[in-house]
């Protein structure tokens, strides 16, 4: 390069090899790379022969990376030496408040870039808090559909079995003492094998992916067929409806199904009764359910063990409502408010 009275000092190609190099290590040891550069380029005027009025990028870029990832007082006593230093020793006005304008921006610069960082650092924690809360609710709603699941297992499989193991125990007495009976006994059996067998079979097509919440699972108009199961075992059961029936959400429904069936599986396992009465009461706000037996009865109020009771319970409050089981006038009596 020529400069108009000649070739140009090799002290200016230093001074720019100088101030540029460093830039390698900035984001490493942002201030000496700054220090560095910045000393490069105030020492370029040592000699005339240079080029006239540079841009120093190399200062510049080394500026922005240390207002971009250094502490505050490092970046502001930077700012200020440079700043102070660079009002000091230049010669005129005009290149002094260009020295400013140009130091300022990149200053600026690196601290909308701290920002924008600082943000999307910010973004991405709550994003990975976010998907940590959808995996924790993933795996709480997988413990309540297992916990659903095993409770409507628990009651179709318990009613069904405990009407076969009745039946099947006075099997032996009812052949040799009244065949016809026996032949209604086994009959018996089999209703209710396949009645567990065909509920088993909907809750299991209802939790398959592919199937809608059309499929039909056991609801209130199925209870006279539960009823007549009951009364299969030997037990003499009632059924009365009071008020007007109205329909329910499906969820409603198989919690009326449940809860009667279980109260209904106690009685016949438990209670060594002859007789049991459902009652469902169809009120205005509310609809009652009332199961009693004249059998022997059991301690007063819900107990603390086992899936019976609790299981009548957790259905009732699933639905917003609440269940009471105690001694009856004569017997046992679970008590069952659903709201409306």
């Amino acid at each position: 390069m020529l400069s108009r009275d000649g070739p140009w000092h090799w002290w200016g190609y230093v001074v720019a090899t100088g101030a540029a190099l460093p830039l390698v290590a900035r984001r490493r040891a942002a201030l000496p790379v700054l220090l560095v550069s910045y000393t490069f380029s105030a020492s370029y005027d040592l000699v005339d022969a240079v080029a006239p009025q540079p841009i120093w990028y190399g200062p510049l870029i080394a500026l922005y990376t240390l207002s971009a990832w250094s502490g505050r007082w490092v970046r502001w006593g930077a700012l200020a030496v440079i700043l102070g230093g660079g009002l000091l020793t230049v010669g005129s006005s005009d290149t002094a408040l260009r020295g400013v304008v140009v130091s300022v921006t990149a200053y600026a610069l690196g601290r909308a870039a701290a920002g924008s960082r600082a943000h999307t650092a910010v973004l991405e924690e709550r994003a990975a808090r976010l998907e940590r809360e959808r995996v924790l609710e993933a795996e709480r709603a997988a413990e309540r559909e297992r916990a659903r699941i095993a409770r409507e297992m628990h009651d179709i499989l318990a009613h069904a079995v405990t009407l076969m193991v009745v039946q099947a125990e006075a099997g032996p007495v009812v052949v040799r003492a009244d065949p016809q009976r026996a032949v209604a006994t086994f009959d018996a059996i089999a209703a209710a094998g396949r009645d567990a067998m065909d509920q088993l079979r909907r809750m299991l097509v209802v939790l398959r992916e592919d199937q809608g919440p059309g499929v039909s699972q056991a609801a209130v108009e199925d209870l006279p067929d539960l009823v007549r199961q009951a009364a299969g075992a030997g037990l003499e059961v009632g059924y009365e409806v009071a008020g007007e029936p109205r329909p329910l959400p499906p969820a409603f429904g198989v919690a009326v199904y449940r809860i009667i069936q279980e109260a209904l599986t106690n009685v016949v396992k438990h209670a060594g009764a002859s007789r049991a009465d459902v009652r469902l009461s169809w009120q205005e706000q509310e609809l009652s359910i009332e199961i009693r037996d004249n059998g022997r009865g059991a301690g007063a109020g819900l107990p603390s063990g086992g899936n019976g009771l609790i299981g009548i319970r957790e259905r009732a409050a699933a639905c917003g409502g609440i269940a009471s089981a105690g001694p009856g006038p004569a017997g046992f009596t679970v008590r069952v408010r659903l709201p409306l």
